[in-house]
C-alpha cells in the first residue's frame, strides 16, 4: 500500500527499483514504472487476499462457536418449554378431560409458533452477508492511494 504512495520518494537517490540509474536524468522510464506497478499490484492483491482469508476464517470460527452455544441453549430451552407445556396440560386436565386439555394447549401453540417464525424471518432478511469489512476498507484505501499517485504522476 505505502509502496505505491512512495514511488516518488524512493527515487530521491536517483536509482531505479532494480538498482539502475533512470534513463531520463532523474525520472524512471515508463517501462520501469509499469514493471514496478505490476509487481506492487500483484503483491497488493496477494496481501489483500491473505487478509480477507484470515478475517473470514476468524469470523467463521466465532460464528461456529456461537452457533454451537445457541444450539445447546436451544436444546435446554426446548426441554424447558416441553415441561411447561406438560404442566399446562396437566393443570387443564384437572378440570377437563386429558385429551381436551392437550388439544387446547396444542392449538394455542400454533399462533405463538407463527409469530416466532415471522420474527425469525425478518431477522434473517436483515442479516448482512459475512463481508470481510477490514479488507474492504483496506482495498478502498489502496485504490485511493493508487489514484492519487496516478493523478500526481500525470501532473508531473
Amino acid at each position: 500500500m505505502a509502496d505505491v504512495a512512495n514511488i516518488r520518494a524512493s527515487h530521491n537517490g536517483r536509482t531505479s527499483h532494480n538498482g539502475r540509474t533512470p534513463h531520463n536524468g532523474g525520472e524512471p522510464s515508463t517501462a520501469e514504472l509499469v514493471q514496478r506497478a505490476t509487481e506492487q499490484v500483484s503483491r497488493l492483491v496477494r496481501d489483500e487476499l491473505t487478509l480477507a482469508r484470515a478475517e473470514v476464517t476468524e469470523k467463521g470460527k466465532r460464528a461456529g462457536i456461537g452457533v454451537g452455544l445457541l444450539a445447546g441453549g436451544g436444546v435446554f430451552a426446548f426441554f424447558g418449554l416441553a415441561a411447561l407445556i406438560t404442566t399446562a396440560i396437566l393443570l387443564l386436565a384437572l378440570v377437563l378431560p386429558a385429551w381436551a386439555a392437550a388439544l387446547i394447549v396444542g392449538v394455542a401453540m400454533f399462533p405463538i409458533a407463527g409469530v416466532l417464525a415471522l420474527i425469525g424471518r425478518r431477522q434473517v432478511r436483515r442479516a448482512v452477508p459475512p463481508v470481510p469489512q477490514a479488507t474492504v476498507r483496506s482495498l478502498r484505501a489502496d485504490v485511493d492511494v493508487v489514484s492519487a499517485a496516478v493523478r500526481d504522476r500525470g501532473r508531473a
